[in-house]
């Protein structure tokens, strides 16, 4: 219910997971697959966010390049599309945003879910 009431359904987030912290999805929207690779690369990007600087994200089979990021958070873009990814206690909210969106719209909705999340200690 979060990925599809909360993120898909703000109308800010066009695909959508949330994977556990040791791996494993969670939820995550229709036709949105995180391969086993992915989930690691993104789990250990939130760990180390220097190493994604130079070698970007990569979901669902897309490659997204490193443009910021904060104590918990990494944000990435392809063109006018981009990527979110926020670490709670528990999980990883991973969220695509496609054009017309933009940016800080997503950001600020995964970010709200997160910080609810984190208060429900999850």
């Amino acid at each position: 219910a979060y990925v599809d009431t909360h993120l898909i359904g703000s109308g800010k987030v066009s695909r959508a997971a949330i994977i556990g912290r040791q791996g494993g999805v969670w939820a995550s929207s229709a036709g949105f697959d995180l391969s086993a690779q992915e989930q690691t690369e993104i789990i250990q990007a939130l760990a180390n966010k220097e190493s994604v600087q130079s070698k970007g994200i990569r979901a669902a089979g897309v490659k997204y390049f490193y443009t910021d990021a904060t104590e918990r958070s990494i944000y990435g873009k392809k063109g006018p599309d981009g990527i979110v990814l926020v670490q709670t206690s528990q999980a990883i909210l991973v969220a695509i945003y496609l054009a017309p969106i933009q940016g800080p719209e997503a950001i600020n909705v995964v970010e709200k879910l997160a910080d609810y999340l984190i208060s429900v200690n999850y």
